[in-house]
């Protein structure tokens, strides 16, 4: 896409910001809105944003050196961290809402924006994200989380890694998310437009994990010279292709992360 603006516009405007300021993945949110205390937020919360590797599965998805190191840094210290100095409060659904927005402003959304800036920048083209201007996102934190969403007693469940996930989501009768920008252009920009199901944006990559991409990740991922078995076990690796490719469970962000540690060892590791 953007190899193809930049050989008709130099700036483009891009909507990033505005799903993390207006929630616009209501699915996300109900693990945090169906918590108590602020313990119980955060253990929820913290287990939806595990997306790669649970806990429990470390010792036997790292090799012993590797596992050893990585005690010394719990991934639920950094989790927690991104709240730290500020006080949230997580008595009520909207705070808890409010706060599982905040932790993806932090975090999830930093990552589009690398991204984005670096796909864009190879093709000389200038992107331009005025959902981000100080002012607005200092006026959209402000604005209460009923304002955003419809229904803040009922949350779709919905597992991201499925491929019909935006269908399973739009079934349920929670289609709502970015409620106040929706109102608030309402004015300017055509029903079918402001009325619109939520689109993502995901690559079939579940798909071509098990299909026409299976020889380039067996390649990669099953060669005896493959460096990511310097740090993780391949057994375990090679039990999540075989799940994967045989269709009973997605493993395709972990599987996505290993062939991108693969390179990334290929590109850094071998030149040092």
């Amino acid at each position: 896409m953007a190899r193809l603006a930049s050989k008709f516009v130099k700036v483009v405007l891009s909507g990033g910001g505005g799903d993390e300021l207006f929630a616009g993945y209501p699915w996300r949110y109900y693990r945090g809105m169906r918590t108590t205390g602020r313990d119980g937020y955060y253990q929820a919360y913290y287990d939806y944003w595990q997306r790669l590797i649970p806990d429990e599965d470390r010792p036997t998805f790292f090799n012993s050196q590797t596992h050893a190191r990585t005690k010394e840094f719990p991934p639920f210290d950094a989790f927690k961290q991104v709240f730290a100095g500020r006080d949230l409060p997580l008595d009520t659904v909207e705070g808890r809402v409010d706060a599982s927005l905040y932790f993806e402003l932090k975090t999830f959304l930093h990552g589009l924006l690398v991204v984005e800036d670096k796909v864009s920048m190879a093709h000389s083209l200038e992107t331009r994200v005025p959902f981000l201007d100080n002012d607005l996102v200092d006026f959209a934190l402000s604005i209460p989380a009923r304002f955003k969403l419809r229904d803040l007693t009922r949350a779709p469940i919905v597992d991201e890694d499925e491929p019909s996930k935006r269908l399973m989501y739009h079934a349920q009768p929670n289609n709502d998310g970015k409620i106040v920008l929706r109102e608030a252009m309402s004015r300017l920009i055509p029903g079918e437009v402001t009325s619109r199901a939520k689109q993502g944006f995901s690559a079939p990559d579940a798909s071509w994990f098990r299909g026409e991409s299976i020889q380039y990740v067996n390649a990669l991922l099953r060669s005896p010279k493959a460096l990511i078995y310097d740090f993780v076990c391949r057994g375990y690796v090679e039990n999540i292709l075989d799940q994967h490719t045989a269709g009973r469970v997605n493993r395709r962000l972990l599987i996505w992360s290993l062939l991108s540690f693969e390179w990334w060892l290929r590109t850094f590791k071998a030149e040092g």
